[in-house]
């Protein structure tokens, strides 16, 4: 049996309630939980908080909450779990904004390092009102946005995931990367 595979039976089975699969699954997918934090936070300006393992932890927890998640498959599984780590860290980068902008009431000095670290936040947030626009505009074109970009899934992956042809992934992959990049200006 492939790893992928055991994967896949784990997840169904955890899915209808089997508690066990759920505790021989995590060793399983914690090095791809991994690689996914710490492909999100490559992203993310250098000094950031939120460390790598921290973003798999409240990946994690968030996993083990879903109540109602009927997993497909391996692909579908890393799907859930790369939108919930762009979740936490568009939470964390709005949390950042608003506290800049005196939602603690904390005094701090304005500094470069400061300035400079609150860009990738702003970009993020951007880049996250620029998807509810692609939402509307053309949903497959978001999820596919999501899944590659957010997710690292590749484009098997991301076709297995949306049950559609990996040529038909690319060209829209194309088409979502040209949008965002007219909707965010040529800089993106």
């Amino acid at each position: 049996m492939t790893q992928s595979h055991g994967i896949t039976e784990l997840l169904i089975q955890w899915s209808n309630g089997d508690k066990t699969a759920l505790d021989q699954l995590m060793p399983l997918v914690e090095r791809e939980l991994r690689r996914l934090a710490r492909h999100f936070m490559r992203k993310e300006n250098p000094g950031h908080t939120l460390q790598p393992t921290a973003l798999v932890n409240e990946t994690y927890l968030k996993l083990v909450d879903q109540k109602r998640a009927q997993w497909q498959n391996r692909a579908h599984f890393f799907a859930i779990a790369a939108e919930i780590m762009r979740r936490i860290l568009l939470d964390y980068a709005k949390k950042r904004n608003r506290e800049k902008r005196g939602g603690q009431l904390q005094q701090v000095s304005i500094s470069d390092r400061l300035a400079i670290s609150n860009e990738k936040s702003v970009e993020l947030i951007a880049l996250d009102e620029a998807l509810v626009r692609l939402l509307a505009f053309d949903p497959l074109l978001s999820k596919i946005t999501e899944l590659r970009y957010f997710g690292g899934l590749s484009v098997e992956e991301t076709a297995e995931v949306l049950g559609i042809a990996p040529i038909t992934v690319m060209r829209h992959w194309k088409m979502a990367r040209a949008w965002l990049r007219c909707e965010l200006g040529n800089g993106a």
